[in-house]
């Protein structure tokens, strides 16, 4: 399985914030993870709709994870950020001939319930755990800004 670009810069904005000693500016975030801001601006409006990422205007604003972003379940955000379709499509513009008799599909449906399962137990606070906070923090600049 693999995760969209998105789901992975969700992750990676959670995390760098995570280990920010104060508010950094989406344009400063993105600079830090090199990505374009516009994606990075997308993901970050998603996070704070899941209420995990909040954004403050003005001087001394920008953007910063909230206690349920810390202690978010990896899985859970995966699942959400992801959806719960198919790692297939049996039905697509050309339905599989298999598809009434299949077992595949289940198979590959458990197989993702399962990757999803691993991540259960992981938040972004035991992610930014040593030795990657560190490096994160230098990613990150000293006091959350780009370097």
């Amino acid at each position: 399985m693999r995760l969209t670009r998105s789901s992975d810069l969700a992750l990676r904005v959670l995390m760098a914030l995570a280990v920010a000693q104060e508010p950094s500016t989406a344009r400063e975030t993105a600079a830090a993870l090199r990505v374009p801001y516009s994606h990075l601006a997308k993901v970050v409006a998603r996070l704070q709709h899941l209420g995990l990422v909040e954004t403050r205007r003005g001087r001394g604003g920008g953007l910063a994870i909230t206690g349920a972003g810390r202690e978010v379940s990896i899985g859970g955000l995966m699942r959400e950020l992801e959806g719960v379709g198919d790692v297939v499509d049996c039905e697509g513009e050309t339905p599989c001939p298999l598809h009434g008799g299949c077992r595949l599909r289940g198979a590959l449906r458990r197989a993702q319930e399962a990757f999803y399962a691993s991540l259960d137990p992981l938040t972004v606070e035991s992610l930014t755990e040593s030795p990657t906070g560190p490096v994160l923090l230098g990613l990150v600049g000293r006091g959350g800004r780009a370097d």
